[in-house]
């Protein structure tokens, strides 16, 4: 039954929704030993899959459902599809995001036609105030993921998959409230039964992962991540017994892991993913995968400039990329050339410096140098350290 109700949400929604690229990542497969696959959907109608269940769901609605308008709470993505499908169809959206969501995904979402009102710090708080509005308006609420229509509409995303590369042995999706990975696996064990479907959460943001464990929906009192897209401290009733029937594995994951996986997209692949999104490609590593072959699903691609900056900082911290130390020296000439020539001899490139007798444990004879170079990796990052200990500096690394 759940397959062909994806197959008709295809139908449904084909002639709006892209058929995003799958593509083959070298990086990736040599890092973790595996065939990677990259499932684009960051280059989706809207720059992400939500588009897909939002517009299905849409659709389904009776004329006299679609006069009332619709609502819903997204930090984002989901907003930014239910804007472009009631704007496609001309129904009025009203859309509840959360007052921190980036400043691109909120002017996005009214550029595709909706109302927003910023609401709450997260999904669940903008959730409350669009249910109230529900209410009060009579207007039909657009649940991101705990719907039937929306779980078969992301599910389309499965059938494009398998249909392409029908011997995939792994399908690794990131989970906020669970209408993604629900999708996937109700498509994707229909056609191939034993194939392994991966759900991946931020560990600061892992509702899902610890009701799949204690075999209960468990709620969070709050979420910590920089993957917005999947920040949700209350999943869904619906989508926690799908993923508990079909879903084999969850695992959860760091920010810091997150940055070095988006760095590497980046990089290598010249692709931009939102934190969400980079996420099933953090979960790579965790997992023994060996000589296996994969599909990440880079689940979306609005991610904000100041966003960007951020994990591109992080990323190359975490890849040994940028090594920053202080080291504290006496107040007397020459000894920020010394420092200076071990650095050039080394080949670290020097990106800041600050040298402050301020901050130094000795004012009066002292002065801290702070120092940020550009390295060539972690065995680099050592070379440097032990090169200053044998001239006898003592450091302290920073990051």
């Amino acid at each position: 039954m759940h397959l062909n109700e994806i197959k008709l949400a295809r139908e449904t929604i084909k002639d709006i929704i892209n058929k995003t690229p799958i593509l083959y990542s070298p990086i990736f497969s040599k890092i973790n030993n595996c065939s990677v696959y990259l499932k684009c959907e960051n280059l989706q109608i809207t720059g992400a899959y939500k588009i897909r269940g939002a517009l299905n769901k849409i659709r389904s609605l009776s004329d006299e459902e679609k006069s009332r308008g619709v609502v819903c709470s997204s930090a984002g993505n989901h907003a930014q599809g239910v804007a472009y499908a009631s704007t496609l169809l001309g129904v009025n959206s009203t859309i509840i995001m959360p007052k921190n969501t980036p400043y691109l995904k909120v002017q996005a979402t009214k550029d595709f036609g909706g109302n927003v009102i910023l609401h709450g710090t997260c999904y669940d708080d903008s959730f409350l105030k669009a249910k109230e509005i529900e209410s009060t308006n009579n207007s039909i609420f657009i649940h991101p993921f705990n719907d039937i229509s929306v779980i078969y509409g992301q599910g389309t995303i499965a059938l494009e998959i398998l249909e392409e590369i029908d011997d995939v042995d792994v399908i690794i999706c990131p989970i906020g409230g669970g209408g993604l990975i629900s999708g996937v696996a109700l498509a994707a064990k229909s056609i191939k039964p034993d194939i392994k479907i991966i759900g991946v959460q931020a560990d600061g943001a892992n509702a899902m992962e610890q009701s799949f464990k204690n075999h209960k929906l468990i709620s969070l009192n709050s979420v910590n991540t920089i993957a917005d897209g999947i920040a949700v401290k209350c999943p869904g009733q619906l989508t926690y017994n799908i993923i508990r029937e079909y879903v084999d594995e969850i695992i959860t994951v760091s920010d810091k892991e997150i940055a070095e996986a988006f760095l590497i997209l980046c990089e290598k692949h010249k692709l931009l993913a939102e934190a969400s999104g980079a996420a099933s490609l953090t979960a790579l590593k965790k997992l023994n995968l060996n000589n296996k072959k994969v599909i990440s699903v880079i689940s979306g691609g609005n991610i904000d400039m100041l966003t960007i900056s951020s994990l591109i900082s992080d990323g190359l911290v975490e890849r040994g990329r940028l090594f920053c130390f202080s080291v504290e020296l006496p107040d007397t000439p020459g000894q920020l050339q010394q420092i200076s020539s071990i650095l050039s001899e080394l080949d670290a490139n020097v990106v800041q410096l600050e040298h402050n007798q301020f901050k130094a444990s000795n004012r009066l004879k002292n002065v801290l140098l702070e120092v940020t170079v550009e390295t060539n990796g972690i065995e680099h990052i050592e070379l440097i350290k032990s090169t200053f200990i044998e001239n006898g500096f003592k450091i302290n690394q920073m990051y």
